[in-house]
């Protein structure tokens, strides 16, 4: 089934469609950063490299669904919350835009908590309609990855519709029993890690496994505020798009609280102190290792996993939206075999 992909990123989304057996013919990322890591990575994809909102809906191909993750940091927690007033929070419009006018069966928006804040609710409202009003049967949710074989707990929230004529209302799967954690993921990887050149300069073809590299640096206060470390049995805090907020490796012993909003580490133990590396991040993240990140600077590959959508929740999701549609398209062949 073939879709299209706006807001691409480095691709998680676009990983776990492709595993569930989509195939994202044309994607849209206007971030340089990125290009090269999405385009080697998706090789028969056309990556349109233009700001969404440049691109006519008639230069984009037809297709069957559509699925991207609209620029997310005016909604943080994290940030100021100015929301849909941001021109990123605008570009969820675009999204819709294409959407109208494409017409596909099915899509998939992705955005991050914050959204739900209360001082959003009626712009979150208003998206909610908007999706309705171009003619599709909406499903909306708070999903946390951890209950979808991703060892972190990242909470997202998901927009899924079917387009009203096909009478079919997406059902979000069941939390899975088994979860991930830690061990199960990066523990092969505590010993080959490379501290980054210069503190964020990438060291490049000298990693032994591609991207295990660190930022090193000093932390700030606000970092320092809370513990960092999640242990090897517990999944990992949320990965996240900035190097400096790295969680720390689970060798560390956690971080002992001094006072209120404020931590140190552990004495004697000060060397095991360290960020995650990029590729750890991806692993966590589940992006295979064959999926290699693009950068000269660690900054923009911290960025580049931490915006992803983990492709092992996206496989489940896009697994689910393939189920559901298949049962459609079943029941119309009885019909026409019916009548014929």
């Amino acid at each position: 089934m073939k879709i299209i992909s706006l807001f691409s990123g480095a691709g998680g989304l676009d990983l776990g469609f492709k595993q569930a057996g989509f195939k994202t013919i044309w994607a849209n990322e206007y971030d340089k950063e990125i290009w090269e890591t999405f385009e080697k990575n998706f090789i028969n994809t056309v990556l349109d490299k233009r700001s969404i909102s440049k691109v006519p809906s008639n230069e984009i191909p037809e297709t069957l669904g559509l699925i991207g993750g609209p620029p997310c940091q005016s909604w943080s927690e994290a940030g100021k919350l100015r929301g849909i007033e941001d021109d990123r929070g605008q570009l969820f419009f675009e999204f819709i835009r294409v959407l109208r006018d494409k017409k596909p069966l099915f899509f998939l928006a992705e955005n991050v908590s914050g959204m739900l804040a209360p001082r959003h609710s009626e712009a979150l409202e208003n998206i909610k309609k908007h999706f309705t009003d171009s003619g599709y049967t909406l499903s909306f949710k708070l999903l946390n990855a951890h209950d979808y074989n991703v060892p972190q707990d990242r909470k997202r929230v998901f927009f899924i519709g079917f387009r009203d004529d096909l009478n079919l209302k997406f059902e979000f799967p069941k939390a899975l029993d088994k979860k991930l954690f830690l061990e199960d993921v990066i523990d092969d990887l505590k010993d080959s890690a490379l501290s980054a050149q210069n503190k964020t300069y990438s060291n490049g073809d000298a990693c032994e496994l591609f991207n295990h590299e660190y930022m090193t640096g000093g932390f700030f206060s606000m970092y320092m505020s809370r513990n960092r470390v999640r242990a090897w049995d517990e999944p990992s805090f949320t990965i996240q798009a900035g190097g400096r907020h790295a969680p720390l490796h689970p060798q560390a012993p956690k971080m002992e609280q001094v006072e209120k909003d404020k931590r140190k580490f552990v004495e004697g133990h000060e060397s095991l102190y360290r960020r995650l590396s990029i590729r750890e991040c991806a692993r966590i993240q589940t992006f295979p290792d064959e999926h290699k990140f693009y950068y000269k600077n660690l900054t923009a590959g911290y960025k580049m996993v931490g915006n992803a959508v983990p492709p092992n929740l996206a496989y489940i999701l896009a697994q689910s939206i393939g189920e559901q549609l298949s049962q459609v398209i079943l029941k119309e062949k009885n019909l026409v075999s019916k009548v014929a």
